[in-house]
Formats: structure tokens, sequence, C-alpha cells
């Protein structure tokens, strides 16, 4: 066997040849120096020129948040998101075909052993065979005999063409688009339990700011049941206080239906069941907003799962089109086999029993009406078509990183600007309270004061969750912050 071996390496190293098909090369994409919207929306634009340095958030970016019931949760994602452990079978499976593919560079190599039984009235007789060599065997009679064999042949594909080196190329493109894909499914994970937590902790947060509001309205109706007894006020200002209180305690009730679906999707993501998971109110929602730093380099997004899994996936259509190219020369076999052929099994193994076969095979498609062509000029057309996925994929991404970026600016000065209004509406409700109990407005006043400051604070809310938000979805937009890609893990 050793020399069958011995006989398939160096014809393969005789015969070994280029890989026919194209050398793949990642298509030219329009890449921009930087963003336009890294920078503050009141920035000139000589700032904008200028990139600033970036700052390097955690591995763990979700702990820019500050809030340990977040890591925690983030944490089981990881462990028990059905999602996740989809992606992770699917890259274990994209990585046991890079095994298969390497294994077919090596010969395949079988043993065989048997013991036949050869009767017969003929004194000569074909009664065994090594491979495709018969072997004559005489008797007397019709007397009978054992025959003993041992076989191990050996069969090897030659890679002259480059079929399984393209193959090979292909398997490890598919496993590295499948890591990247596994990657996107974490991170894509984690950034919807990050949003859906904070959107659960702002409802969490309005809520409070309506419970402390309808207890002030509950006051305020009192006080008007109080001025209709005695004649001071009309019954149109209980009714009025009425329909302002019961439509606050109506904005309640949604409010603690939306924290109760919020809290079965976090449930979902962390892959528990609805019914055994609770999420426990804080007192407070004070959770900071990561500081967006300016001049973010756009070589970023070369980190980006989808935009690698997107590119990792032409490499492996690339390939694709050599090993059907392959198909337009011959297949060139090795095999061999090494035995022993006795009717003593004493003498088995015995010089004289030895037995060597090796053959050289050749096999060509001769007519197959134009398949092969087709197959050919189908991989061409899917490398197209996953070049401009690629492409298009990149653009998404600068797409998604503009938009937050973008977003993160202007939340700000949105912020700012109902703080403002919310501070100076909460001073307009005390003063028009203050004024109607001592008779000097009409309710109605005092109603359009109140329903503007609650709106202002469920807005200062709402504005606090975007930036929130919009941290994640940035982080998320540019594969897992703002790390340079040399230094990504």
């Amino acid at each position: 066997m050793k020399r069958i071996v011995a006989l398939l390496t160096a014809s393969a190293l005789l015969l070994a040849a280029c890989a026919v098909g194209p050398n793949y090369r990642r298509p030219g994409t329009e890449v921009p120096a930087s963003y336009k919207n890294s920078v503050a929306p009141e920035a000139a634009p000589a700032a904008r020129a200028a990139p600033a340095a970036a700052a390097t958030p955690p591995d763990d970016w979700w702990t820019l948040f500050d809030d340990q019931d977040l890591d925690r949760l983030v944490g089981e994602v990881e462990v028990s998101n059905q999602n996740l452990a989809q992606a992770v079978a699917a890259y274990e499976q994209a990585e046991a075909a890079v095994r298969v593919a390497r294994a077919a560079f090596f010969p395949t190599v079988t043993g065989d052993a048997s013991a036949t039984r050869v009767s017969g009235s003929s004194r000569t007789g074909a009664v065994g065979s090594i491979g495709s060599v018969s072997v004559g065997a005489s008797g007397g009679g019709g007397g009978s005999r054992t025959l003993y064999q041992v076989t191990g042949s050996a069969s090897w594909e030659l890679d002259v063409w480059g079929r399984l080196r393209r193959s090979l190329q292909n398997a490890k493109a598919t496993a590295q688009a499948s890591a990247a894909d596994l990657a996107f499914a974490r991170l894509s994970a984690q950034g919807q339990l990050a949003t859906a937590y904070l959107q659960l902790r702002e409802a969490d947060a309005e809520r409070r700011l309506l419970t402390a509001t309808i207890a002030g309205y509950q006051r305020t109706l009192e006080i008007t049941r109080n001025r209709y007894r005695v004649g001071t006020a009309p019954k149109t200002d209980v009714l009025q206080a009425e329909t302002q209180f019961y439509n606050a305690e109506q904005q309640e009730a949604a409010l603690r239906l939306q924290r109760a679906e919020l809290e079965d999707a976090i449930a979902a993501l962390v892959g528990k069941p609805a019914s055994d998971f609770r999420i426990a109110e804080k007192e407070t929602w004070n959770m900071p907003v990561p500081d967006v730093p300016a001049g973010i380099p756009s070589t970023l997004l070369e980190r980006r799962p989808d935009v690698v899994a997107a590119e990792r996936s032409v490499a492996a259509a690339n390939a694709t089109i050599g090993v059907q190219e392959a198909a337009y020369f011959p297949s060139i076999t090795l095999t061999g086999a090494e035995g022993f052929l006795s009717g003593s099994l004493s003498s088995l193994f015995d010089k004289s029993s030895e037995s060597h076969q090796g053959a050289l095979g050749l096999s060509q498609t001769l007519l197959d009406f134009g398949a092969t062509r087709g197959r050919v000029a189908e991989a061409r057309a899917a490398y197209a078509q996953t070049v401009a996925s690629y492409r298009q994929t990149v653009l998404t991404a600068f797409r998604d990183v503009e938009n937050d970026l973008a977003a993160a600016g202007w939340d700000l000065k949105e912020y700012d600007f109902a703080k403002q209004a919310s501070d100076a509406a909460d001073e307009t409700e005390r003063l028009t309270l203050n004024e109607y109990k001592a008779g000097t407005v009409d309710y109605t006043t005092v109603v359009v004061a109140q329903a503007a400051a609650l709106s202002a604070r469920r807005t200062l809310a709402q504005l606090a969750l975007a930036r929130q938000t919009t941290a994640v979805s940035l982080v998320t937009a540019l594969g897992g912050g703002w790390k340079p890609a040399t230094a990504a893990r």
C-alpha cells in the first residue's frame, strides 16, 4: 500500500496545475472619506473636514448605559436566544463543509477481507480476483477449497484543473460569510434587546409622570367640585376636570399595556417563556446617553457583519465559477489496489500471495448539449448578483450610519428645546392654577395649561428615549461601535 500511495503522490505533483476560473478580487465600491453628519448640526463646514480622534467604546458597548439589569439581559441573549442558536448551528454546518472540501484533496482508502468457499467439477476455473484481475485456481474433480483474500485500495482524484481548490475556496468563503451572519445575528439581538429595554424604562418613566399628573388632576377635580357645590364654579368646570382626569387614567392604562408587551418581547429575546418573565420597575430613569465622537472614519463599515457576509458571498460565488469551468476538462483519477490471496490462511501474507494493481483513469463528458456551458453562465450570473447585493449592502450601511449620525445631532438639539419648553409649561401650569384658585381665570385656561404641561413632560421623556435608541442604532449600524476596524474584536 505504501508503494501505491507514493505513486499517487508523485503523479499528483507532476500533474498539478493552476486552477481554472477567475481569481477573486473584492468588487470596488464608492466609499467616502468621512460621514457628512459626523459632527453636531451647528458645526461649521471647516470642522466637518477635520475628523477628530474617535473615542473607543468598550467591547461590551451596552455597558455605556450603566444599567446592571441591561448588562444581565444582554448576557442571557448570548446563551438563550433561539435565533442566535440557529445562526450558531448554521456556522457549525459551514465549518463542517470546509472539512469535507479539504478531505477531497486526499485519497480515499478502503480495505476488504473475505473468505470464499469455492467448489466445481472442472479442474480449472476462475475462483477469485483482486480489483479487476482474475486469479485462476485449479482443483480436482468436484472438490472444494477456501480462498482467503485481504485487499487494500485507494482512489485519488487529481486536482489538475483546480476544481477541488475552487470548491475549498467556496466552502471557506461560505463559512466566513456564515461567521459574519452569526456576528450580525448576535449584534442585532443585542441591539433589539437594548432598544426594547430602553423603551420599557421610558414607558415606566412616562407612567410615573402620568401617576403624578393624575394625582394633581384629582386634587384639581376636588377643588372644582367644591367650588361647584358652593356656587362659585359652573358644572362645565367639573365636567372638564373629570374629562381631563379620566383621559389621563386611560393614557396610564395604555402605558401599562405597552410595558407588558415590551416585557414579553424581551422575554423572547432572552429565550424565556413570557409567562415566567418579569422586569422590576425602577424608581428613577437616569441612564446616560453615550457621546458620539466627531470624525468617525468611513472605514469602520469594513467590520459591519452584514457587509462582511455580503463580500464573502461574492468570494464564494467567484469560486463556483471555477468549479463549473473545470467541467470543460477531463477528470483524472488514480486508483490502486494491493492485496493478498491464498488458499491457506497460514500462507496468506507470504510474498507469493501478493498482488498489485494501479490505474490512471480519465473521464470526459463528450456531449451534454450545452449543459456545462449553461452551468458556467449560471455561476457567472450568480456572481454578478452577489456583487450587486454586496454593493447595495454597502450603500444601505452608509445610509443607516448617516441617518443615525444626523439623528444623534438633531435629537440633542430637540431635547434641549423640549427641556426649556417643559420648564416653561410647568411654570405656566402652576401660575394658572393659582389664578384659578383666586378666581381670576376660568377653568378652561387651567385645562389648557395642564394639558400643555403634561404633553411637554411626555415629549421630553420620549426625546430622552430617542437619544438613547439612536445611540444603540448607531452602534449596531457601525458593526458594534466606533472602534477602528484594525482593533475590532
